[in-house]
């Protein structure tokens, strides 16, 4: 399956514009979004782009129902009340019952999770580890797939907001072993790059994000992944609209 990855929005509605004009092209049979809606530099007080982003992201669910959803660590930090840099206290109440709205419209709860998995590639914001799973218990090390992403899916508030949870790990920095590597790619966001990128199995996506100044960090670009082989298309897009 051709699928579309859609990395990291904070607070730049803008990106579904790009993602839309991807899949009207035909080059994606489905899309997969790595999250993080809220939260941008001195936006803190924005409220209205806030709600512009989410309802973005809202009507790219009716649009594309089958979309898949990656909880980021911004999206999550709001209901779990998890103060961390970005985090407008202002936007509290916008972004948890945004985040419910944009929930409760899918046509399935289990499309939005912290991991998701199509053929061999594995989805999130972050990064999985075998540290993190063996944290789980050394029984998931040779388990099925679909159980590990289950556990993950079902881990606590606690173990998914460590640095080396799927949340919140590095692996452009940190060279800890990431999780069957061997046999299943991994597509994250989370952190800026310049330049969308395959190391260790694991792809970088998140070139849209922003320096204090709001100048974009990466460049302007997207990929569609076939799910079954790994390999992956690069997609040059529009940037920032004037």
């Amino acid at each position: 399956m051709k699928v579309l990855v859609i990395p990291d929005i904070h607070l730049k509605p803008w990106i579904f514009d790009r993602a839309e004009e991807i899949m009207k092209a035909g080059k994606a049979e489905r899309a997969v979004c790595l999250m993080d809606l809220p939260d941008d530099w001195n936006m803190g007080f924005q409220i209205s782009l806030y709600e512009e982003t989410f309802d973005r992201a809202i009507a790219w669910v009716k649009a594309y129902p089958d979309t898949l959803w990656c909880y980021g660590n911004h999206d999550v930090s709001y209901p779990w009340r998890k103060d961390e840099t970005g985090y407008s206290t202002y936007a509290e109440h916008t972004v948890v019952m945004k985040l419910r709205e944009l929930e409760e419209e899918l046509p399935r709860l289990s499309q939005i999770a912290i991991i998701h998995r199509i053929d061999k590639v594995l989805f999130m914001h972050g990064g999985l580890t075998d540290i993190f799973v063996r944290w789980q218990g050394d029984e998931f090390m040779k388990a099925d797939i679909d159980e590990v992403i289950a556990m993950i899916n079902d881990a606590s508030r606690s173990d998914l907001w460590r640095n080396n949870s799927p949340l919140w790990f590095r692996p452009q920095y940190d060279k800890a072993k990431i999780f069957r590597a061997k046999e299943y790619k991994q597509v994250v966001g989370h952190t800026p790059v310049e330049k969308i990128y395959e190391e260790n199995g694991v792809i970088s996506t998140d070139v849209f994000s922003t320096k204090p100044n709001g100048e974009q960090i990466g460049e302007s670009a997207m990929i569609v992944i076939d799910t079954e082989t790994g390999e992956y298309e690069k997609i040059p897009v529009e940037g920032k609209p004037e």
